[in-house]
């Protein structure tokens, strides 16, 4: 698998001082100055993870995929040319804007916009978040997952499994038709949802700490209108988090305690109980969908469905008494 992560977002907005607001005293991401015409957002030690660009026209999104070096980016450029994918390099005023060392630029078959990079720029600066959080869970997971809607998966699923060798972690096909690809450990890296139209659903960045999301919670719902999804667990993932509307009207899933895959062994499988164990109501991209959602969260419940809660070391403390539950689960 050529393509280890996801490295950045670039959106089209004039709505630069809006995103500086939202991306750093909601979020906590740090502000990095680049003139008028676009503004970047650090979240780790890389130079930037997302920018907002006057010059992209609003409503536009480039998501940019990691490999290792500039072989795996040619070798990638290869395989793309074969099957008919057209590609354009980057040149080096784009790449300074990436804070790359090299990009290709190329689109799905839906014309989601996709730039394939290597290279990219570490800032010798500490992070320093926009409001007191635990930090952005990244690294090697990248720097989080997203999710687009298309018209159709026909061509899709190909594209992403068999061109770009994504790994499928789960699938489903009801209420509403979505597969799920994973480039590294994080249970998925994109989320493609059939919805009969194209465009941006959201971008998810996941905390290290639970209490960051909960306090982003109550900031969000202190602004009228911006949460658009009840906080929820997802059952796949196993994500707990809550979705808000930016100022480019997609969404941003702020959450936490994401479980791992291993990519040489993960088995996928079709998602019959739904997406969520719990929760998360205003996810679907219709009235009857959600409603068919929320039946399903309710049979979960009636049923006990249970997930493990996924910690970092150090990161939790456990409780005495004994738990039925978890010897049941530890038992197998």
């Amino acid at each position: 698998m050529s393509i280890q992560a996801l490295g950045y977002i670039a959106i089209g907005s004039d709505k630069l001082a809006e995103w500086s607001d939202y991306a750093t005293h909601f979020l906590g991401m740090q502000r990095v100055e680049r003139g008028n015409a676009a503004v970047a957002f650090r979240m780790d030690d890389r130079k930037q993870r997302l920018l907002a660009d006057r010059a992209l026209g609003n409503g536009a999104y480039v998501l940019g995929w990691e490999v290792a070096d500039a072989a795996a980016l040619d070798a990638l450029a290869a395989r793309l040319e074969a099957v008919g994918t057209k590609i354009e390099r980057g040149n080096a005023a784009l790449a300074e804007q990436r804070c790359v060392r090299g990009l290709i630029r190329f689109a799905d078959p839906a014309g989601n916009r996709l730039e394939a990079f290597w290279g990219g720029g570490v800032d010798d600066r500490p992070f320093v978040p926009g409001r007191n959080i635990s930090g952005f869970r990244t690294g090697a997971l990248g720097m989080g997952h997203v999710g687009v809607m298309v018209e159709r998966l026909d061509a899709l699923v190909p594209f992403y499994r068999d061109t770009l060798g994504f790994g499928v972690s789960d699938y489903m096909n009801q209420p509403f038709n979505a597969f799920f690809f994973h480039v590294n450990g994080r249970h998925h890296s994109i989320a493609v949802l059939e919805a009969g139209h194209n465009g941006f659903h959201h971008m998810m960045l996941e905390l290290f700490s639970f209490d960051d999301v909960g306090q982003g919670y109550d900031i969000a719902q202190g602004h009228e209108g911006r949460v658009s999804v009840t906080l929820g667990r997802h059952i796949n993932d196993h994500v707990t988090s809550f979705y808000a509307k930016t100022p480019s009207g997609f969404l941003v899933e702020y959450g936490w305690g994401g479980r791992l895959v291993d990519p040489a062994t993960w088995q996928a499988s079709e998602l019959t109980r739904g997406p969520e164990l719990w929760g998360h109501d205003g996810l679907a991209p219709t009235p009857e969908a959600n409603a068919a959602l929320r039946a399903q969260r309710i049979e979960n419940a009636q049923k006990g469905l249970r997930e493990p809660v996924h910690v970092l070391a150090g990161n939790f403390q456990q409780g005495p008494g004994a738990c039925p539950w978890w010897d049941a689960m530890k038992a197998g």
